[in-house]
């Protein structure tokens, strides 16, 4: 059976919990993520065969991280020993990725620093029937931009569908080239794009209209979608999906998520789910970006899709690390709670 194929920077991040006490219980818990990844992990928990391509320098913790991926179903096979050290980050749980509280630890990384040339995208793409990237993927380095652009232009000669997530993440970009620069050339390759009206604007240069502010609510920022999927389709032909998240915190732990996806044939919004209380807000968006995959290639409905994609991503919420253990039953479960 084909496989769903994820590339993009492994990730190690290293959670230390509030006011220093990981000094004085000498402990810091350790999650195994990266935005593909999540993805990746996702899916194969939802039954889809994956496969997943990274660069990690060749020792015993990168085997040990392999070994582990594989048994949770995912073909590492691709995965290109090079380069000297994983990339790392540090983050509280709770945390917004986007938050001040982040600290990256990856410059010249295994990732960062693979150059165009080196892969076998014949061998690589032999079994895959899909190609998913983020936008974190190109804001690591220079010759990561190279990389994605290599990549693209064959997975594109083989008529595989391609997704991307327009993930903004400010502490990245610092090679002198700004998101606009990049992001456009990358985005015209695919056929899903996935982020949110201000990841569009930042990444793509879509506008923002001023109503977003004057008048913040549901209706406005669905019209909002739906206008920066005209901007997105237009500037790209390829597009056919267009999806945007809504995660608004009336605190640290109330949450409001809902979602919207565009097609050429128009839009449609999930339940809107309500949560006074989260546990981890890292890897939402890649749950909610692996929903969109497994609903496309299964060809469910749009309505199908995007209200499957919105619970997975808020049921990731109320999980604890990067990843989701949320099965297929428990996603239809918050689907059927939120949907009065």
């Amino acid at each position: 059976m084909k496989k769903v194929l994820c590339f993009g920077e492994l990730l190690l991040r290293f959670s230390p919990s509030a006011a220093g006490e990981w000094l004085s219980n000498n402990q810091m818990p350790v999650f195994i993520g990266g935005a593909e990844l999540n993805v990746a992990t996702a899916l194969s928990t939802w039954g889809v065969p994956v496969k997943y391509f990274t660069a990690v320098p060749d020792h015993i913790l990168s085997r040990d991280i392999l070994s582990y991926l594989e048994k949770k179903k995912i073909d590492t096979s691709p995965v290109l020993f090079s380069g000297d050290r994983l990339g790392l980050y540090y983050l509280s749980t709770g945390s917004d990725m986007k938050s001040a509280a982040t600290i990256f630890d990856r410059k010249d990384s295994s990732f960062a620093t693979l150059t165009t040339g080196q892969l076998n995208w014949d061998s690589i793409l032999a079994d895959v029937s899909w190609f998913h990237f983020s936008a974190i993927a190109p804001g690591v380095s220079r010759s990561a931009v190279a990389l994605c652009k290599e990549a693209l232009e064959a997975v594109s000669k083989k008529n595989i569908p391609i997704s991307v997530d327009l993930n903004y993440r400010p502490l990245l970009w610092k090679y002198g080239c700004q998101p606009q620069e990049i992001m456009p050339d990358l985005v015209q390759y695919c056929d899903v794009v996935m982020g949110n009206l201000w990841s569009a604007s930042t990444l793509l240069g879509v506008p923002l209209h001023s109503s977003l502010q004057e008048n913040p609510t549901v209706e406005t920022y669905t019209a909002h979608a739906s206008a920066t999927t005209e901007a997105i389709m237009s500037s790209n032909p390829r597009c056919k999906y267009v999806a945007n998240t809504f995660r608004f915190h009336e605190s640290h732990d109330a949450v409001t998520y809902y979602a919207t996806l565009n097609t050429h044939q128009g839009q449609d919004v999930s339940p809107i789910f309500k949560t006074q209380q989260i546990l981890d807000k890292v890897g939402s968006g890649d749950c909610f970006m692996a929903g969109l995959i497994y609903g496309i290639i299964n060809k469910h409905q749009p309505t199908d899709i995007i209200s499957f994609a919105a619970a997975a991503a808020f049921g990731k919420l109320h999980e604890k690390g990067d990843t989701t253990s949320n099965n297929i039953i428990a996603i239809q479960n918050i689907i059927n709670h939120h949907s009065f």
